[in-house]
């Protein structure tokens, strides 16, 4: 009897360990798998997307759109979208063999519909100059699109319009999220309007490392006079014979701030800045900041940006 009873306690254990050990079945998430190329790209995407979609980013904060490299995660995950979102304009360049032998899904460009500005190094021979530089990657224009809200609200419609067709039944929540966006964006647009019309004419001369100001220059009425580099991209170095034309240029010009991204090595910018006496000041340009970095979603970097050049041309 001694012997049944111990059993039957040893069952009922048995059977109470494993119902507290079984593992709930695994739940599936069927949210719409996305993937955006930069930290920019996306936190746009996720803005429009919210809740309702699966986000992945593939250019970790910091690093340089023109020269990133996937990892074996961003193949699986571009293999799996049902829907890749990119600048365009030739800003993925690296990217390109990646994505045409991996993505499945539609690939949209955000920046279509964009009125794109050209680039041409020789306009920069008549004011600051620029340190050399070859662009033939961008002919199809500068890239930079989102230095200017206005554009990010083309980028918002867009996006909304993909979603909507790759998953209809969020169809009214992407609608509704892009809306409030949308009013946010004019929100922004309008303040820097304000912010940066205290500026005389004369003040609102910009020198940066590469040409990524174009879409601010002309929204808000300033000037890239000149580049590190004469390029679009970050990927480029000048001559020793470049370097010391630009000097002597910022000299002449009196130019007091040379501007050069987070994403980008500043050894150089900072040899230009200490030769000539000018400042240099950090902005974010290819990436958004880390979180706490003031910068870490698209409305604080443009806030961020704005803030540190009226500061620094004052």
């Amino acid at each position: 009897m001694f012997d049944v009873r111990r059993t039957l306690a040893a069952i009922l254990i048995a059977v109470f360990l494993a119902a507290c050990g079984a593992a709930p079945p695994a739940s599936k998430d069927d949210r719409l798998q996305v993937v955006a190329s930069t930290t920019i790209v996306g936190d746009v995407v996720k803005q429009v997307g919210g809740d309702d979609i699966l986000l992945t980013v593939l250019t970790p904060v910091g690093a340089d759109p023109h020269t990133f490299e996937p990892r074996p995660q961003d193949i699986a995950a571009l293999s799996q979208a049902a829907v890749v979102f990119i600048n365009g304009l030739g800003l993925e360049e690296s990217l390109e063999p990646v994505l045409k032998a991996n993505v499945k899904g539609r690939i949209v460009q955000v920046s279509d519909g964009i009125e794109v500005l050209d680039f041409n190094p020789a306009q920069f021979e008549a004011g600051a100059g620029h340190a050399g530089g070859d662009d033939d990657e961008h002919m199809l224009g500068d890239p930079h699109t989102w230095m200017d809200p206005n554009n990010v609200m083309v980028w918002v419609k867009n996006i909304q319009a993909a979603l909507a067709e790759a998953s209809p039944a969020y169809a009214d929540a992407f609608r509704s999220n892009a809306e409030s966006y949308l009013a946010e964006l004019e929100t922004l647009d309008a303040w820097i309007r304000t912010e940066t019309g205290n500026l005389p004419p004369e003040r609102r001369k910009l020198v940066s490392d590469h040409a990524s100001f174009g879409y601010f220059a002309r929204r808000y009425g300033f000037e890239q006079v000149g580049l590190i580099v004469a390029s679009l991209s970050s990927n480029a170095s000048p001559s020793a014979q470049e370097l010391a034309q630009i000097e002597d240029a910022i000299r002449s010009l009196g130019i007091p701030v040379v501007f050069v991204g987070t994403t980008v090595n500043p050894a150089l910018a900072q040899q230009i800045a200490n030769d000539t006496g000018a400042k240099l000041v950090r902005l974010y340009t290819g990436s958004l900041g880390a979180p706490g970095s003031g910068a870490d979603t698209y409305l604080n970097f443009m806030r961020y940006d704005v803030q540190a050049i009226v500061d620094a041309l004052k």
